[in-house]
This record gives C-alpha cells, sequence and structure tokens, in this order.
C-alpha cells in the first residue's frame, strides 16, 4: 500500500469533465489576463470569504507584495510577523524595503503568539502580518485590538487557510486585506500559480486594481508604481470549477483530521505524538502536522521507506535562514518556532484518503515507536 502526502489526479479525475469545458471556453473567447472569468472568481471568492472585493493576482506571493504596496508600507516600516511560516511572508516584506520584526508562535496552533506581538510593537511598526498556518485562523481578536490601538495595517496571510473561521468570521475578512494562494497543492489549488486579495475597502480595492497592471490608469496612464500582478482567465475558469466543491472536501479533509485522532488514540500513540490543535472556529486542513517526541527525521525517512508521502513545514525558521545571516535573530530568540521546526510532520490528508490509507499510516508510526 501507498499514502502519497497529495493526490491531485484522484481530485482531477472527478472534474475533468468540467474543467476541459471551462478551459475551452477561454480558448474559444482568446480572453487570457483578466477579463470576465478573473471578474467572476473575484465576485466568488469575495463572497466566499464574506469580504466585498476579491482582486486577482498572479500568485499569493504577489497578493503578500501587492497589499503591502497598496498598504504604503515601504523602506525602514517595521512588519511583524512570525518566524514560522514559507519565506514569502517575508521576502514580500523585504521586497518593498521594510524590515521584519518576529513575534513567536502559539505551541499548540503553531501560529502568532499575540502575547509575544504585544512586545515586538515599536514606534516603527506599520503592519501586521498574521499568518494563518495549515487551515486554522489565527487568535485575531488580541491581534486586532493590538493593531487599532497602535494604528496598524492587518494583512492575513491566509495562503492556507480558505474557509477556515475564527469566531464566526472567515479568514481573510478579519484585517484591511487578505491574500490567498491557488497553488496547485492548496485545498483550491490552479493549475499553476495564481492569487487572490480580499478586502471590504473601496480605497484599497481601486488601488490593488490599479497596481497589478502597472499603477496604470487608464491604459498607458501611469498614477501609481505597480507591477505585472494579473491573474490569468484559464486559472480563473479552473478554480471557478473547483470552488463549489470546496467545502465538500474541506468536510473529507476534517472527516480525515478526526480519523487520525482516533486511530491515534486507539494505538495508545496519543500519549506520546501531539495532534493538532482546534481552537475556536473552522479548521480547515490545509496540513495535518503532528509534533513527535524525537527521531522526527528517521521517522520520515522510515515511511518514506514504506511509501507514505510526509513534508516538513518548515524544518528552517525565518530567523535563521542562511540569507539573513542572523540579521534577524539567532538561535535560541525564537524558542517555540525553533522546536516545531524540529518535531513536527505533515502526514497526507488529502479528501480521497482512505480508512485504510490512514490505518497504514499510523500502524507504521506505532511499529516505528514500539
Amino acid at each position: 500500500m501507498k499514502a502519497p502526502l497529495l493526490d491531485l489526479t484522484a481530485q482531477y479525475k472527478k472534474i475533468k469533465d468540467d474543467i476541459l469545458k471551462a478551459t475551452l471556453e477561454v480558448y474559444e473567447s482568446q480572453r487570457f489576463i483578466l477579463g470576465p472569468k478573473v471578474e467572476e472568481l473575484e465576485q466568488g471568492i469575495a463572497q466566499y470569504c464574506r469580504c466585498k472585493y476579491g482582486v486577482g493576482v498572479s500568485s499569493g506571493t504577489d497578493a503578500l507584495l501587492i497589499s503591502l504596496m497598496a498598504a504604503g508600507i515601504g523602506p525602514g516600516d517595521e512588519v511583524v510577523t512570525t518566524p514560522y511560516t514559507f519565506f514569502a511572508t517575508v521576502g514580500s516584506i523585504l521586497r518593498v524595503g521594510a524590515v521584519p520584526v518576529f513575534a513567536d508562535i502559539e505551541k499548540d496552533t503553531y501560529n502568532m503568539d499575540p502575547q509575544s506581538l504585544k512586545g515586538r510593537i515599536t514606534k516603527r511598526t506599520k503592519a501586521i502580518i498574521p499568518v494563518h498556518l495549515f487551515g486554522q485562523c489565527c487568535d485575531m481578536a488580541p491581534i486586532l485590538e493590538l493593531a487599532r490601538k497602535h494604528d496598524l495595517v492587518v494583512i492575513e496571510d491566509a495562503a492556507q487557510a480558505i474557509g477556515a473561521e475564527y469566531k464566526g468570521q472567515r479568514a481573510g475578512s478579519m484585517g484591511d486585506l487578505g491574500c490567498f494562494s491557488f497553488f496547485p497543492s492548496k485545498n483550491l489549488g490552479a493549475f499553476g500559480d495564481g492569487g487572490m486579495v480580499t478586502t471590504s475597502s473601496d480605497s484599497l480595492c481601486e488601488k490593488l486594481k490599479i497596481m497589478r497592471v502597472h499603477g496604470s490608469s487608464p491604459k498607458y496612464y501611469h498614477k501609481l508604481l505597480g507591477g505585472n500582478f494579473r491573474l490569468d482567465a484559464l486559472q480563473a475558469a479552473i478554480v471557478l470549477v473547483k470552488l463549489p466543491c470546496l467545502d465538500g472536501w474541506t468536510t473529507s479533509r476534517q472527516a480525515n483530521a478526526r480519523r487520525y485522532c482516533e486511530l491515534f488514540a486507539d494505538k495508545g500513540l496519543d500519549e506520546i505524538i501531539r495532534m493538532p490543535a482546534e481552537k475556536d472556529g473552522r479548521h480547515i486542513y490545509n496540513q495535518f502536522i503532528i509534533s513527535v517526541p524525537d527521531q522526527r527525521d528517521e521517522l520520515r525517512e522510515m515511511l518514506h521507506e514504506a511509501g507514505i508521502g510526509t513534508e516538513i513545514y518548515y524544518p528552517v525558521p525565518m530567523h535563521m535562514q542562511p540569507c539573513f545571516e542572523g540579521v534577524y535573530g539567532k538561535k535560541g530568540d525564537f524558542p517555540i518556532a525553533e522546536h516545531a521546526a524540529d518535531k513536527t510532520l505533515a502526514l497526507p490528508i488529502y479528501p480521497e484518503l482512505t480508512d485504510e490509507q490512514q490505518a497504514y499510516v499510523v500502524e507504521k508510526i506505532r511499529a516505528f515507536y514500539a
């Protein structure tokens, strides 16, 4: 038996005819950049995320970058975020000339710790980027309270959290801007790069739409410095096919997460291995992350040999990345993020994963720690 980390072919087989029909419509229209399909997706994502607007962009990374630009974040400004995230979060801050400042994470959710955040705000702080990691929203109430107190922009990095909820509010709807990725491995993935920025601000929406086309409005008249951040119609058409399926896929991911917890408990492994924590809201399980006591890398190698796909998200916290050479922190500065980097492992959680595959995964882990 095998259990890959992700099996997109199983998903594709179920929606193949609809995908082919949708992409054929784009071929026939010859409208490949922005256009009606992108506008339809923008409306659909805005409605799904319970925001006023969606602005289609070229990737999740560019969603972060254009959001920082639209918010006026620039050289010398400090942006507080987490050291335990994908590189794009920090890379985007640096690309606008701002300075990343890190707040440590919560041990159970791996999301930004509001208590750590409180001590990282200075007179130079201009924005906060909370990252809704692995499919669960950050504890946003205290984060938003701090932002209001210090007049800070909040940009939600919701690349892994479309449909996640915090106290009844959807990811991407709580801050000033929300950033989403349609990278193929995401819960709502395209067939290439693509992204979306959500907002309920009229002025920010208008600014985003101008900035994504090199800052021109009208064409060839450049009011702002922007970039080529446009979403193409083929990717929009594919995501539109998948959007009505998303809640069903989320339900399957949640069922798989519950089954894992039951299987680990049945094998007595819940005393050894920490399961993902679910706090107030809706966890959409972009990833199923376990924390192991020791021999994480050896466990991963054994699972690989058994045909079980895993991944380490993320092996090196941002403050310890080689390209920064200790500029934004050193080993020991953010102990909870560093512990997570050393101990966590992602297991298969995709909707089409079978009961038998999950049982196989847990049995192999049991045998390793026996």
